[in-house]
């Protein structure tokens, strides 16, 4: 059996359908690809890039969101306890394959920062009303990144491995503890036990 710890985590928990919950959907995905891309533009054509490409990709969102979209994208880029996630040497959309209690774990990680003295990897949220407490978090996003953080500890066990959800709204980097993802992870293997 293989576990994708992404099946379980939507950037927008699901609300009905129709046209709000597809501008959401194409927001988070304009997000990420920024997210992704815009570290290595240089910081002088980081807006210019991001506007171009929202203009041919974005289309379906009105300026006034495009906009917005941008500005979170630009402040998260710029925000200093960030700034791990989006230097030299860290790796967007990093793919983690491993196996947890004999199954096997197939996912990737949206930002991934191999440090000197610990790993950081992060996962983009881009809900519009971000929690901002560790208990209000969805479980299912505690159990996505609990899954990544073992396969990797299997990786790198010389150094600690931390996880952080990214609130792209606020913006906010919530780092959860070890004691939430050791939770989280047995949560996660009783949730998929035959």
């Amino acid at each position: 059996m293989i576990l994708r710890p992404s099946d379980m985590a939507d950037d927008e928990p699901r609300r009905g359908a129709g046209d709000g919950r597809e501008a959401a959907r194409l927001r988070g995905t304009l997000t990420h690809r920024l997210l992704q891309s815009l570290p290595d533009i240089p910081v002088a054509r980081r807006e210019k890039t991001a506007e171009e490409f929202l203009a041919r990709r974005g289309g379906k969102l009105p300026a006034d969101q495009r906009a917005a979209l941008l500005r979170e994208v630009l402040l998260v880029l710029g925000h200093k306890d960030f700034a791990p996630l989006f230097s030299p040497g860290s790796r967007a959309e990093v793919p983690v394959v491993g196996t947890l209690v004999g199954r096997s774990v197939v996912g990737q990680v949206d930002r991934l920062a191999v440090m000197p003295d610990a790993i950081l990897i992060a996962d983009f949220k881009t809900n519009r009303k971000p929690p901002r407490r560790i208990e209000e978090v969805p479980a299912s996003y505690v159990k996505q990144l609990a899954a990544y953080r073992a396969v990797l500890m299997k990786l790198y066990p010389d150094r600690p491995v931390r996880a952080a959800l990214i609130w792209t709204e606020v913006p906010d980097l919530m780092e959860l503890s070890p004691a939430v993802l050791e939770r989280g992870l047995a949560d996660h293997v009783a949730a998929r036990a035959p």
